[in-house]
């Protein structure tokens, strides 16, 4: 007997949705490994969009996932939020498999990811500038998208990637 694949083809539908969970997230469910590679976790971050298909965070030195990063960059990203009615695992949610980077500051990808933020999560502004707070730059390598029921799809970065405004 074959063995079934749970993914279907990327369509244009599955690739919109993904990209507006993408747009539209606020925040995200952090997967890491601890800084051993021993112990998994998950931390609630809060996101903002980036340019070119990134995603980005604000993370403190004191978070543990913070120091995990660090130790093994690779990570995944969980989107979507159940909208409360009726069962929430036939909601549309996206897993982003990522890679972290933690920037340096004073240097202009840190600049440029502050006011990024800044722009879309404001109220960050009041512990931005902190010594332990670092911006983070999750760079996609590719998507598991489940769009409810037996509708799951294997997304590559490009299909994930917001498409580029015409001039």
């Amino acid at each position: 007997m074959p063995e079934k694949k749970p993914f279907l083809a990327p369509t244009a539908q599955a690739r919109q949705m993904a990209q507006g969970l993408i747009a539209q997230a606020d925040h995200a469910a952090l997967a890491s490994l601890s800084p051993d590679g021993m112990q998994p976790s998950v931390s609630r971050i809060a996101l903002a969009q980036g340019d070119g298909g990134v995603v980005l965070s604000l993370l403190s030195d004191l978070a543990p996932h913070k120091a995990a990063l660090r130790a093994h960059p690779a990570c995944a990203l969980l989107l979507g939020q159940p909208s409360g009615t009726g069962d929430p695992l036939a909601e549309p949610r996206l897993t982003l498999h990522a890679t972290a980077q933690i920037l340096a500051r004073p240097s202009p990808a840190h600049d440029a990811a502050r006011r990024r933020f800044l722009a879309q999560r404001p109220k960050a502004a009041l512990y931005a500038d902190f010594g332990d707070f670092h911006f983070v730059v999750f760079t996609i390598t590719d998507a598991l998208l489940n769009a409810g029921f037996g509708k799951a799809y294997k997304l590559t970065q490009t299909d994930v990637q917001p498409p580029t405004p015409s001039p």
